[in-house]
Protein backbone atom coordinates (compact mmCIF):
# COMPACT_ATOMS: atom_id res chain seq x y z
CA UNK A 1 0.00 0.00 0.00
CA UNK A 2 3.22 2.48 0.63
CA UNK A 3 3.30 4.65 -2.54
CA UNK A 4 6.57 6.14 -3.01
CA UNK A 5 7.65 9.69 -5.04
CA UNK A 6 11.15 11.81 -5.59
CA UNK A 7 9.67 14.90 -4.83
CA UNK A 8 6.98 16.42 -2.56
CA UNK A 9 3.72 16.59 -5.17
CA UNK A 10 1.10 19.04 -4.86
CA UNK A 11 -1.43 16.58 -3.59
CA UNK A 12 1.43 16.08 -0.60
CA UNK A 13 1.44 19.68 0.36
CA UNK A 14 -1.95 20.34 -0.22
CA UNK A 15 -2.05 17.70 2.64
CA UNK A 16 1.07 18.55 5.15
CA UNK A 17 -0.84 22.38 5.01
CA UNK A 18 -3.99 20.24 6.82
CA UNK A 19 -2.15 19.09 9.30
CA UNK A 20 -1.65 20.52 13.32
CA UNK A 21 1.14 18.22 14.08
CA UNK A 22 4.49 16.09 12.70
CA UNK A 23 7.10 14.22 14.20
CA UNK A 24 10.55 14.71 13.06
CA UNK A 25 12.58 11.27 13.79
CA UNK A 26 16.80 11.63 13.86
CA UNK A 27 19.27 9.10 15.13
CA UNK A 28 22.95 9.33 14.77
CA UNK A 29 25.06 5.94 13.70
CA UNK A 30 25.32 5.03 17.31
CA UNK A 31 22.89 6.10 20.41
CA UNK A 32 19.18 6.36 20.74
CA UNK A 33 16.73 7.31 18.11
CA UNK A 34 14.93 10.27 18.59
CA UNK A 35 11.10 11.19 17.57
CA UNK A 36 9.72 15.15 18.86
CA UNK A 37 6.43 16.26 18.14
CA UNK A 38 6.57 19.78 16.47
CA UNK A 39 4.06 22.13 15.24
CA UNK A 40 3.07 22.12 12.02
CA UNK A 41 2.37 25.85 11.69
CA UNK A 42 5.86 26.06 12.16
CA UNK A 43 6.40 24.27 9.14
CA UNK A 44 7.67 26.48 5.45
CA UNK A 45 7.54 24.05 2.11
CA UNK A 46 10.69 25.63 0.41
CA UNK A 47 10.35 23.71 -2.90
CA UNK A 48 8.58 20.39 -4.31
CA UNK A 49 12.31 18.93 -2.70
CA UNK A 50 12.82 21.15 0.43
CA UNK A 51 11.31 21.99 3.67
CA UNK A 52 11.95 24.42 6.63
CA UNK A 53 10.78 24.45 10.30
CA UNK A 54 11.19 26.84 12.86
CA UNK A 55 12.14 25.11 15.89
CA UNK A 56 11.43 26.01 19.34
CA UNK A 57 14.24 25.72 22.57
CA UNK A 58 12.73 22.21 24.39
CA UNK A 59 14.46 20.50 27.26
CA UNK A 60 16.84 18.72 24.49
CA UNK A 61 18.37 19.09 21.04
CA UNK A 62 18.66 15.70 20.00
CA UNK A 63 17.69 16.40 16.39
CA UNK A 64 20.79 19.22 15.96
CA UNK A 65 23.35 16.76 16.93
CA UNK A 66 21.86 13.74 15.03
CA UNK A 67 21.75 16.36 12.03
CA UNK A 68 25.69 17.35 12.62
CA UNK A 69 26.58 13.35 13.30
CA UNK A 70 24.96 12.45 9.76
CA UNK A 71 21.90 14.43 8.95
CA UNK A 72 19.68 12.02 8.47
CA UNK A 73 16.09 13.24 9.09
CA UNK A 74 12.78 12.28 8.65
CA UNK A 75 9.42 14.11 8.87
CA UNK A 76 6.08 12.18 9.46
CA UNK A 77 2.54 13.57 8.81
CA UNK A 78 -0.48 11.25 9.65
CA UNK A 79 -4.06 12.56 9.22
CA UNK A 80 -5.96 12.56 12.85
CA UNK A 81 -8.97 13.90 10.79
CA UNK A 82 -10.55 13.11 7.72
CA UNK A 83 -9.27 10.11 5.26
CA UNK A 84 -6.74 8.12 6.47
CA UNK A 85 -2.87 8.43 5.12
CA UNK A 86 0.77 8.95 6.90
CA UNK A 87 3.33 10.46 4.63
CA UNK A 88 7.01 10.60 5.27
CA UNK A 89 9.89 12.89 4.14
CA UNK A 90 12.91 11.39 4.59
CA UNK A 91 16.31 13.42 3.31
CA UNK A 92 19.55 15.13 4.84
CA UNK A 93 19.05 17.61 6.78
CA UNK A 94 20.69 20.61 8.71
CA UNK A 95 20.45 23.27 11.38
CA UNK A 96 20.22 26.63 11.29
CA UNK A 97 21.56 28.07 14.32
CA UNK A 98 20.19 31.32 15.88
CA UNK A 99 21.93 34.36 15.02
CA UNK A 100 24.09 32.81 12.44
CA UNK A 101 23.60 34.93 8.91
CA UNK A 102 21.90 32.08 7.17
CA UNK A 103 19.38 31.78 10.11
CA UNK A 104 18.67 35.43 10.10
CA UNK A 105 17.92 35.08 5.97
CA UNK A 106 15.90 32.06 6.27
CA UNK A 107 14.32 33.79 9.20
CA UNK A 108 13.09 37.00 6.54
CA UNK A 109 12.62 34.77 3.49
CA UNK A 110 10.23 31.94 4.88
CA UNK A 111 9.14 33.17 8.08
CA UNK A 112 7.93 37.13 7.50
CA UNK A 113 11.09 37.69 9.69
CA UNK A 114 8.73 36.70 13.26
CA UNK A 115 10.34 34.25 15.38
CA UNK A 116 8.17 33.30 18.48
CA UNK A 117 9.55 33.79 22.01
CA UNK A 118 12.21 30.80 22.60
CA UNK A 119 13.02 30.44 18.99
CA UNK A 120 16.42 28.33 19.00
CA UNK A 121 17.03 27.35 15.06
CA UNK A 122 15.66 26.27 11.82
CA UNK A 123 15.82 22.96 10.35
CA UNK A 124 16.21 22.30 6.62
CA UNK A 125 14.97 19.21 5.17
CA UNK A 126 16.20 18.42 1.60
CA UNK A 127 13.99 16.15 0.60
CA UNK A 128 14.81 12.87 -1.72
CA UNK A 129 11.96 10.25 -0.94
CA UNK A 130 8.11 11.41 -0.33
CA UNK A 131 6.77 8.27 0.97
CA UNK A 132 2.75 7.30 1.60
CA UNK A 133 0.98 4.53 3.15
CA UNK A 134 -2.84 3.87 4.06
CA UNK A 135 -3.21 5.24 7.65
CA UNK A 136 -5.28 2.98 8.54
CA UNK A 137 -4.03 2.16 12.09
CA UNK A 138 -4.04 5.92 12.84
CA UNK A 139 -6.99 7.18 15.48
CA UNK A 140 -9.48 10.37 14.60
CA UNK A 141 -8.26 13.08 17.22
CA UNK A 142 -10.44 16.05 17.64
CA UNK A 143 -8.18 19.47 17.57
CA UNK A 144 -8.43 21.24 20.91
CA UNK A 145 -6.49 23.96 20.34
CA UNK A 146 -2.70 24.87 21.00
CA UNK A 147 -1.03 24.69 24.54
CA UNK A 148 0.54 28.28 25.44
CA UNK A 149 2.93 26.50 27.75
CA UNK A 150 5.68 26.45 26.27
CA UNK A 151 5.50 30.35 24.89
CA UNK A 152 4.88 31.29 28.25
CA UNK A 153 7.64 29.24 29.59
CA UNK A 154 9.96 30.99 26.65
CA UNK A 155 8.61 34.52 27.62
CA UNK A 156 9.08 34.47 31.53
CA UNK A 157 12.65 33.14 31.25
CA UNK A 158 13.57 35.94 28.81
CA UNK A 159 16.27 35.66 26.25
CA UNK A 160 19.05 35.81 28.92
CA UNK A 161 17.22 33.12 30.79
CA UNK A 162 16.50 31.13 27.03
CA UNK A 163 20.49 31.61 26.41
CA UNK A 164 21.75 29.96 29.36
CA UNK A 165 19.00 27.05 29.56
CA UNK A 166 20.16 26.44 25.89
CA UNK A 167 23.77 26.41 27.44
CA UNK A 168 23.24 24.00 29.88
CA UNK A 169 20.34 21.52 28.78
CA UNK A 170 20.67 22.22 24.39
CA UNK A 171 24.05 22.10 24.21
CA UNK A 172 24.75 18.09 23.90
CA UNK A 173 22.31 15.20 23.42
CA UNK A 174 21.55 12.85 25.68
CA UNK A 175 24.17 10.85 24.05
CA UNK A 176 26.79 13.34 24.09
CA UNK A 177 26.92 14.64 20.88
CA UNK A 178 27.45 18.12 20.38
CA UNK A 179 24.61 20.01 18.97
CA UNK A 180 26.80 22.76 17.55
CA UNK A 181 25.18 25.68 19.76
CA UNK A 182 28.39 26.06 22.00
CA UNK A 183 30.80 26.38 18.57
CA UNK A 184 28.68 29.08 17.22
CA UNK A 185 28.21 31.36 20.12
Amino acid sequence: MAKQYQSIEPNHQKFILQQRIFFAASAAAEGRVNVSPKDAAALRILSANRVAYLDQTGSGNETAAHLRANGRLTLMFCALVGPPLILRLYGQGHALLRGCPAYSESLAASFSNSEPPGARQIVVLDVDLVQTSCGYGVPLFEYAGERPTLQRWAEAKGEDGLEEYRRSKNAFSIDGFSTGLIESS
